[in-house]
């Protein structure tokens, strides 16, 4: 890979997603296609690291990234695993919201949803006053995900893509596995160790972030690695590329 203009650095999933970052999955990637196996896979991984003090961090792999201003980013590599765990995190979300307990406990969990939200989710432009997502979809997943998701709202049960069925199907797999997860742990306490949980998987979760300039050099980055999960080909990775050329003649 030599005389490529290209950046790396490890970093944890609290890091990947501070100081108003955010993360675009070009129009033209292929669609969410984790299944159950990938996502009892990284619960498995994340039980181990929120149970065990002695494993201090769990490592995901590579996250490869475009970018020109170092402020917001195409994935080029990782949109599978981002894009999970981010429901994961929306997972989190509503359990929290569903927490029946006193006033002053309610109101605290609520000042907790907001807080996780605004680091995990998105945030509200301090300029425009407009609320952002960290982390934008292609274009056959984002309107989905931004309009139920992002929002809690109640998810369609008919007339969805494949991929639509994939996240809300995924989404249900963690929502289900939390809410058993803190089953017997007390109302008044849930609030309290599910934000720790969420703190703890930030921590503990990292990425080798390699981070490229333009097209040409993510198209050989990516040639080189072997990251978990399910693989974007070369042949969409080169589609990608000769698209974004397109557009921007």
């Amino acid at each position: 890979m030599a005389n490529m203009n290209f950046n790396t650095a490890n970093k944890t999933l609290r890091q990947l997603l501070s100081n108003g970052l955010s993360y675009k999955v070009p129009r033209f990637q292929r669609d969410y296609s984790w299944t159950e196996e990938e996502w009892d896979d990284l619960w498995q991984d994340i039980l181990e690291i929120t149970a065990s003090k002695d494993e201090s961090a769990h490592y995901m792999g590579y996250v490869v990234l475009q970018s020109k201003d170092n402020e917001h980013f195409d994935i080029i590599d990782g949109q599978q695993r981002l894009t999970t765990i981010s429901l994961l995190v929306l997972a989190v979300l509503k359990n929290l919201h569903e927490i029946d307990t006193d006033d002053l406990e309610n109101e605290n969990n609520q000042k907790r949803i907001e807080q996780l939200r605004s680091i995990f989710i998105g945030f509200l432009d301090p300029v425009t006053l407009v609320p952002k997502s960290k982390l934008e979809l292609n274009r056959n997943n984002d309107s989905f995900y931004q309009n139920y998701l992002v929002p809690l709202e109640d998810i369609p049960q008919r007339g969805l893509k494949n991929s639509e069925k994939l996240i809300k199907k995924s989404f249900e797999f963690f929502y289900s596995v939390i809410k058993k997860h803190f089953k017997e742990t007390s109302d008044n306490k849930k609030g309290v160790e599910m934000a720790l949980f969420l703190e703890t998987i930030a921590a503990k979760l990292f990425f080798t972030e390699i981070t490229v300039s333009d097209e040409l050099n993510a198209f050989k980055v990516f040639e080189t690695l072997n990251a978990r999960g399910v693989r974007l080909s070369s042949t969409d990775l080169l589609k990608n590329y000769l698209f974004s050329v397109v557009s921007s003649a």
